[in-house]
Order: structure tokens, then sequence, then C-alpha cells
């Protein structure tokens, strides 16, 4: 177990972070651009400013993380371990990256670029997108429940496809909730 470690400005694209469990550990301004952090466990540990495009994180299990200011481009959830899954962005990239089939009930995404992501049959309950720009993001046989989009901006969501029983929206977001019947709404 490593325990309480700062790694900073560390470039793990070619050479990979050593397997094993990191409890309390921060990653400052590291690089794991198309590299492998599968088969990790990371347990109450923040990442700041790191580049995680495209890193493979098959297995990987994410307890009680936050990224911040990271670039999470690419990034394939949904093949994470989810048994206690826990984690939070804050002015994070996470464009292209796909959270298909997960359950995050409650999870915080604040001033997120969520460029097509992938959402579908995610279970996003009483999650918050506090000013997130969510262009082309997927929600197909999302849960979307109590769900926060007061802040949220460019995301289309079909009322049909999806469960919205109580989800919060701006009169300014109406118009992602309309698309599909082509309506002109004017201000």
């Amino acid at each position: 177990m490593i325990l309480d470690q700062t790694f900073k400005g560390q470039d793990y694209s070619q050479i990979r972070l050593p397997k094993g469990e990191y409890e309390h550990c921060i990653f400052e301004g590291c690089i794991f651009l198309n590299g492998y952090l599968d088969n990790q466990h990371f347990m109450e540990c923040q990442f700041i400013d790191c580049n995680l495009g495209n890193v493979n994180i098959a297995h990987t299990v994410f307890n009680d993380v936050n990224f911040e200011r990271c670039k999470m481009i690419g990034m394939k959830f949904e093949n994470c371990n989810d048994f206690l899954m826990d984690f939070s962005f804050v002015h994070c990239d996470l464009s292209f990256a796909s959270f298909y089939g997960l359950s995050l009930k409650a999870k915080t995404f604040n001033h997120c670029k969520l460029i097509e992501a992938d959402f579908t049959t995610t279970n996003l309950s009483k999650s918050i997108f506090a000013h997130c720009d969510l262009t082309k993001a997927i929600f197909s046989q999302t849960n979307l429940q109590n769900t926060d989009f007061t802040s949220a901006l460019n995301f289309t969501i079909d009322p049909e496809k999806n469960q919205l029983k109580g989800a919060r929206f701006s009169k300014d977001g109406l118009p992602g909730l309309l698309t599909k019947h082509q309506l002109k709404i004017e201000g």
C-alpha cells in the first residue's frame, strides 16, 4: 500500500505507475496520456492538473477520488471496477468520456466540459451538472430523476427516452428538451 505520497510532474505515458493501492495520495501535474492505470486502486486520492486522456482504467477502483482541472478526454469509466466507485470532477475536460451503464447517483460535475460524453443507460439520479458544457452529450435510457441541470449548457435530452421526474432545468434550458420537436422558441 502506498500512503500519503505526492507525485508531482511525473510522466507515466511511457512508463507505468507502479501497480498498487494508493491511499491519501496526490497526483499533481502528472501525464498519463494514452497510458495505463488499469488494475489500480485509488482511495481518497486527488488528481490535480493531470492529463489522463485515453488512459486505460480497466478494473481500476476509484473510491473517494477528486479530479480537479484534469484532461480526461476519451476515458472509458464503464471499464472501471464499480465497487465503491466514488469520484467528483471540478473544472475537468471529460469530452468523449463514456459512463455507459454506470450507477452514478448523486455525483457532482462542476464547471466541466462533457462534449459528446456518453451517459447511455447511466443512473445519474440526484446528480448535479453545475455550469457544465454538455454539447452533443448522449442521454439515452438514462435515469435523470432529481438531477440538477439549472446551470448546465448546450444539452439535448429527449424526455421520451429518459427518466426526468423531478429533474431541474432553468428556463434557458428548455430548448434542449424540445429539440426533437423542431420548435422555434423565441425570447
